[in-house]
């Protein structure tokens, strides 16, 4: 097996992407932040006490998906032409989906990744003084489009929509 980010020493090296012709691409990611029932009643009515959690989640992971670079050593510096953070509460906390978009020459997995699991980060952190036992959970990514290896969507995942009423992806497929 031949390990891309490692040269023919073992050293860590960023993968050479100088040849590839850019192209459009996209990466949905999702992850889950458990909540105890009166986190998710303060989250339902707008009374956590540290304020928008929800504001703040959203902004943190489009902050997060731009930031990917600066926190992953080998990922690419990339245009992020489109980033959205979609968060859903439900009687066992927030669902949270992000999809990240670019036109350039490697993909944008890891800036979903990246979107999700920040924008959880700050959820907790908004939360953990109702709820010290609130968790992040099943940071996945969900679907991908472009690139060599073309589209892929993960098997058993609700699947993104668009609606006309709003850009940002919505679930389709219920509550967890």
């Amino acid at each position: 097996m031949t390990f891309t980010h490692l040269d023919a020493a073992g050293h860590a090296r960023m993968v050479d992407v100088t040849r590839k012709h850019p192209t459009v691409r996209t990466a949905t990611a999702r992850g889950f932040v458990r909540c105890a029932p009166e986190v998710v009643a303060a989250l339902r009515d707008g009374t956590a006490p540290k304020g928008d959690v929800l504001a703040v989640a959203r902004i943190s992971g489009i902050q997060a998906a731009k930031s990917t670079p600066a926190l992953l050593p080998l990922a690419h510096v990339i245009g992020v032409h489109r980033a959205s953070v979609d968060l859903e509460i439900t009687d066992a906390g927030v669902e949270i989906e992000a999809t990240v978009g670019t036109a350039d020459r490697t993909g944008v997995e890891m800036e979903a990744l990246t979107s999700v699991s920040v924008a959880a980060l700050a959820i907790v952190d908004m939360v953990k003084g109702m709820d010290k036992a609130t968790f992040i959970e099943n940071v996945r990514i969900v679907s991908k489009t472009g690139g060599k290896s073309g589209d892929w969507v993960r098997a058993g995942e609700p699947r993104a929509v668009e609606t006309p009423e709003r850009s940002a992806t919505t679930l389709e497929g219920g509550d967890r």
